[in-house]
C-alpha cells in the first residue's frame, strides 16, 4: 500500500479534498485540530456540519493526532488563508523533512501581505517541496463526486506533474504549471472581485452591469498578475478566469453571498453571518499590493473600502461611474 496523504482541516474543503484522494486510490488520514470532532467523524463517516449528507470514503481516517502526519507522503493543508502560518508553524514539525506540502488557501496574509507560497517558504524553508492548488470548485461538488477540474502549481515542474497525477481521480482532473505566482493571484483576486459582483447583484444593478462589472475586474486581476510576474495564460485558465466566473456567478460562493448580503444594505458584520469570506480579509493586503507596484485596481478598491467601512456602496458605485473614459485596454 501507497503512503498515505494527509488533508489538514476539517472544514467542507478538507473532507471533499479527503474524499477526492481516497477516490484517486490513496489511504488518507483528515487531520481535526477538535479531537471531538475526530472521534465523531470516525465514528459516524459523516461531516454532518460541513457536507451533511456525503458519507465519508472507507479509506480515510480521521484524527487529531499530529503523530499520524509523520506516515503522509504528501500534505494538503487546507485551512484559511490568515490561519496557515500558525497551523504550518505547529504541525511542519510532525512530519519528515522532505514531505510534499500542497496550500489550498485562497488569499493574501494580511500584515505581511505575502502570498501563501511565501508564507509556507518562511516556515518550512524556501527549498521544500511547496505546491499550491486552486481552481474553479465548489466543496459539495467535489465531495459528490461530480466533475471538476483544477490547477496544481510548483516551482519544480516535476513535482507539479507527479502531485497532479497522484491527485487526479475520475472526476476530478488536476492540471499542472510551474507558474505559483499566477496561480495565486487567480485565487487570492477572484475572491476580492466575487464580492463586488455580489454587491451588484443585491443591489439590482442588472446583467448587463455584472458582466461589465466581471470583464473590468479580470482585467484588474490580469494586470495585477503581469506586476507580479503571473503569466497572462494562467489567469485566462481554470485557476484565474475559470474560478473567477464560478465565484463571480453563484451563490454557494461565499465571497459573492457576501457581497450580495452588502449589496443588499447589510453592514460587513451582519453579510459575513458567522461564515469565513476569505475575499474580505484579502482586499486590503491587494490593494496595498497593487499599490506598491502602482496597479490601478479601482474594482478592488472598492471591495476594500466597503469591507473597511470607509465608504458606502452609493459612494463606491457613484464613484466607479464617474471615472474617465479610456481605452478598454488600458
Amino acid at each position: 500500500m501507497s503512503r498515505p496523504i494527509a488533508v489538514v482541516g476539517g472544514g467542507a474543503w478538507g473532507t471533499a479534498l479527503a474524499n477526492a484522494a481516497a477516490v484517486a486510490g490513496h489511504p488518507v488520514i483528515l487531520w481535526l485540530r477538535d479531537a471531538g470532532a475526530a472521534v465523531r467523524l470516525e465514528a459516524t463517516r459523516e461531516n454532518a456540519r460541513y457536507l451533511p449528507g456525503v458519507p465519508l470514503h472507507a479509506a480515510i481516517r480521521a484524527t487529531a493526532d499530529a503523530g499520524a502526519l509523520r506516515e503522509a507522503a504528501t500534505v494538503l493543508m487546507v485551512t484559511p488563508a490568515q490561519t496557515l502560518r500558525a497551523v504550518l508553524a505547529n504541525l511542519a514539525p510532525s512530519w519528515e523533512a522532505g514531505t510534499d506540502i500542497v496550500l489550498c488557501a485562497k488569499g493574501i496574509e494580511r500584515g505581511s501581505d505575502a502570498f501563501m507560497s511565501a508564507v509556507a517558504a518562511d516556515i518550512v524553508g524556501p527549498g521544500a517541496p511547496v505546491a499550491v492548488l486552486s481552481g474553479p470548485s465548489f466543496a459539495a461538488d467535489v465531495a459528490r463526486g461530480l466533475p471538476t477540474a483544477v490547477t496544481l502549481a510548483a516551482a519544480d515542474a516535476g513535482l507539479a506533474a507527479r502531485l497532479a497525477t497522484a491527485l487526479s481521480g475520475p472526476n476530478l482532473r488536476v492540471y499542472h504549471t510551474d507558474d505559483v505566482r499566477g496561480v495565486e493571484v487567480g485565487g487570492a483576486g477572484k475572491n476580492v472581485l466575487a464580492i463586488a459582483s455580489g454587491i451588484v447583484a443585491g443591489r439590482g444593478l442588472g446583467e448587463s452591469a455584472r458582466a461589465a462589472l466581471i470583464a473590468r475586474a479580470f482585467a484588474e486581476l490580469m494586470r495585477f498578475a503581469r506586476a507580479y510576474g503571473g503569466r497572462p495564460e494562467t489567469l485566462m485558465g481554470l485557476s484565474g478566469l475559470g474560478d473567477l466566473v464560478l465565484t463571480a456567478s453563484s451563490p454557494q460562493s461565499r465571497n459573492f453571498a457576501f457581497g450580495l448580503a452588502l449589496g443588499a444594505g447589510a453592514s460587513p458584520e451582519d453579510a459575513a453571518g458567522g461564515k469565513l469570506a476569505e475575499g474580505a480579509y484579502t482586499a486590503a493586503a491587494l490593494v496595498a499590493l497593487a499599490r506598491a507596484r502602482a496597479v490601478e485596481m479601482p474594482v478592488a478598491e472598492a471591495v476594500a473600502a466597503i469591507v473597511s467601512g470607509e465608504a458606502s456602496v452609493e459612494t463606491v458605485i457613484a464613484a466607479l461611474l464617474a471615472r474617465p473614459l479610456k481605452g478598454e485596454a488600458e
